[in-house]
């Protein structure tokens, strides 16, 4: 199924389709009539025949019917039927549109559009959150590009009914003029004035009903065509099983479900007593008057646990997002002195926040689908012009904890503030704002993505997850980054994605600052996943390996780079030059063409100079890793090996460090007065090849180099 939002589209079959027009079955509430208008290239009905609703349910075609209303699980929908093969070349555009009967739109729970296919899969669907006081709407619309069909959620209302509707695209309202050449149909005047009804004029024979669609895991409904008025007839009842409301799964903001709908007055207790799928719902209150509503949840001991709602703001209209308990129903404590009603509404019922201003009063569930970009939030202050305003963000892999939140807006009072959101999908939601609000979305220029694999410049703004490609597949390269709006060391974070997007730590602003030059691809892999959590403007370039120095003897530099090596195996010394308090600095050797890495030295924030060895791949390519904070000079040189301390009775020393063993196979014990050390046997390519265990207990070694990772003193003693 696709869930689309205000504006979205998306490609539907070119099959004969089952089109519903939905709502919850509440009692006491607006019904809804489905209609549909067939326009040509310039937005037009040719004629009143071209409008179909239950007073003319038949298209002269006989390519879109009405085909009745359809009641059950606690959904009423109106039904209508495209067989869009057999739509007229000359019919561009199948507009469905809904008008109430007897209130507004916004009085209406739960509306949709939904289009089945039919195999009884759902194809599209799109509900309305914004409905006000609009008597019709434009709910979406069927359009032909490229010779295929797609599906477009509109969501345009009307406060002036399905007169106005139906006149903004050429019906004529007070009935057909022959003298205008209007082909031949049902006058809009029996539906305004409430007069006699024409009947309609001959129609086409219609084709053979589709297939029922195949069943699905809702109640059995009566599919009946109920005629409004004395006109003829439709095709007979059928009763099939068709759904009122999509089917639960397959939605990345969680599974769809039945509304639930509970009105009353007055302090009362609601228990959501149908079953609610795993992840957060939206709690929808609303309320008649001016007077204080608070809505909290009860614990498995029937006490007060988490607050819904608090608010004081006249007709209320709000929403929140809560996390149902998995073993047991929602319970929710209403307090409230007047009318109210709850409903509780999957996670796909959020306000999309496009590209247009969103406004709004108190709380709020809000989805941003959109690229990267800024907020500007404006709020009143409330009636007292000191009220809270509060926006909280969630990313939807963390839609389990809705503790771990992006906190994006914390202030009290009148405010005009400017706020970065990430790639979508991302919900929002305004916690505290009782109050009058707006949001207006300001999305940063769409980049390319072809540009950076063309040029293998990638930029962007904000959290974003790309993916790097390799220029030469089976070689490593550089990654030259540079994000020149951190402001602290922890302002950036890169995260690697792997196939099954786990995500691994490997750069950030405190350790690597927030320019410099790191390996990528150091497997030959042709593609990487990045993940970016930054705020502000980044650049991240792919360049060759060549452009790394070639490390041919001593060399000083500064902040994080990249040197290819050519030598054999070797020991080297890291020394810093300004010496800067906890400012980081360590070496890595990084060998292809299997990409493993082993530490050099690290500095940890020492003025004392470090040695360790450079391992070596045979046959492949070795490459000098220094990282270090921006503004941190150092130097790097190779040592003999005589520059390894020789392995005694008692060896000593700090932090990292290499011993050489010259001798025959021989017991040693390793203490260290830190909590985090290690002792490795390396090999003849100077790699880690045995690790010796901290303790005082023996170890065999053979000979050859030891390095020891450290962070305080350690201490090497021959056994026996």
């Amino acid at each position: 199924m696709t869930y689309l939002s205000k504006g979205a589209n998306a490609p539907v079959p070119a099959a004969a389709l089952r089109v519903a027009v939905g709502r919850a079955d509440v009692p006491g509430t607006p019904t809804v009539d489905a209609s549909a208008l067939l326009l040509d290239a310039a937005g037009r009905v040719r004629g009143d025949a071209d409008l179909v609703f239950h007073n003319q349910p038949r298209h002269p075609s006989g390519a879109v019917r009405h085909a009745g209303l359809g009641q059950g699980a606690g959904q009423s929908a109106e039904w209508l039927e495209l067989d869009l093969p057999n739509v007229e070349a000359a019919v561009q555009r199948v507009v469905i549109a809904g008008s109430c009967d007897g209130g507004t739109f916004g009085q209406v729970p739960g509306l949709y559009v939904q289009t089945v296919a039919p195999d009884g899969t759902v194809a599209a669907h799109y509900a309305v959150t914004d409905a006000a006081e609009e008597t019709a709407f434009v709910l979406g619309e069927f359009y032909r590009r490229n010779g295929a069909w797609k599906f477009r959620a509109v969501g345009q209302g009307y406060a002036s009914g399905l007169a106005g509707l139906a006149t903004d695209f050429g019906v004529e309202v007070a009935g057909a003029d022959p003298g205008a050449g209007a082909a031949p149909g049902v006058g809009m005047a029996s539906v305004v004035e409430g007069g006699p009804v024409a009947a309609p004029a001959p129609l086409a024979p219609a084709p053979p009903s589709p297939a029922a669609p195949a069943p699905v895991p809702v109640a059995p409904v009566l599919n009946t065509a109920v005629s409004k008025t004395s006109g003829p007839p439709p095709a007979p009842p059928t009763v099939t099983a068709v759904p009122a409301v999509p089917p639960t799964g397959g939605s990345p903001l969680g599974p769809d479900f039945t509304p639930f709908v509970r009105g009353g007055e007055g302090n009362d207790v609601v228990t959501v007593d149908v079953p609610l799928p795993p992840g957060p719902v939206i709690v929808e209150a609303r309320v008649e008057g001016e007077s204080w509503l608070c809505v909290e949840t009860l614990d498995r001991d029937n006490k007060e646990d988490k607050l819904v709602f608090n608010a004081t703001v006249r007709d209320l209209h709000g929403r929140a997002l809560v996390q149902p308990p998995a073993d047991r129903p929602l319970r929710l404590r209403v307090k409230y002195r007047g009318k109210w009603t709850l409903s509780v509404l999957p996670l796909a019922a959020a306000r999309p926040l496009g590209t247009r201003t969103l406004e709004g009063r108190g709380p709020d569930v809000l989805l941003h689908t959109g690229t990267s970009g800024d907020v500007r939030a404006r709020f009143d202050g409330g009636a007292d012009r000191d009220a809270w305003f509060l926006i909280t963000g969630h990313r939807i892999e963390h839609l389990d904890d809705l503790e771990r939140n992006d906190l994006l807006v914390n202030k009290t009072g009148k405010l005009k503030e400017t706020f970065p959101v990430p790639d979508g999908p991302h919900v929002l939601v305004v916690e505290r704002g009782d109050g009058d609000w707006r949001l207006e979305p300001r999305p940063l220029p769409v980049r390319d993505p072809a540009k950076g694999r063309s040029t293998g410049v990638y930029q962007g703004r904000g959290e974003k997850t790309i993916t790097l490609v390799n220029p030469r597949p089976g070689r490593p390269a550089l990654l030259r980054y540079d994000f020149p709006g951190a402001e602290r060391g922890y302002d950036l974070e890169m995260f690697r994605i792997d196939e099954y997007g786990d995500e691994t730590g490997w750069l950030n602003g405190r350790n690597n600052g927030i320019r410099g030059t790191a390996t990528a691809f150091a497997k030959g892999q042709a593609e990487i996943g990045q993940r970016i959590k930054h705020k502000g403007e980044w650049t991240l370039e792919v360049l060759p390996e060549e452009d790394a120095p070639l490390f041919t003897g001593p060399v000083e530099g500064q902040g994080t780079s990249v040197l290819r090596y050519q030598g054999p195996p070797a020991l080297m010394s890291l020394r810093q030059l300004s010496y800067q308090k906890d400012r980081y600095l360590a070496a890595h050797a990084v060998n292809h063409p299997f990409g493993n890495t082993a530490i050099i030295a690290d500095l940890q924030g020492r003025r004392r100079p470090a040695l360790g060895p450079v391992w070596v791949d045979p046959g492949g390519t070795c490459f000098l890793l220094v990282v270090a904070a921006d503004h941190t000079k150092w130097r790097l040189e190779p040592q003999p090996l005589k520059a390894a301390i020789p392995l005694g009775r008692r060896t000593q020393g700090v932090g990292y460090g290499v011993v050489h063993h010259t001798g025959p196979d021989t017991e040693i014990s390793f203490v260290c007065t830190s909590g985090i050390h290690h002792l490795f046997q390396l090999d003849e390519n100077l790699f880690p090849r045995h690790k010796v265990t901290g303790s005082s207990d023996p170890y065999r070694i053979s000979e050859g180099i030891l390095q020891v990772r450290a962070l305080g003193e350690w201490t090497i003693e021959l056994r026996g």
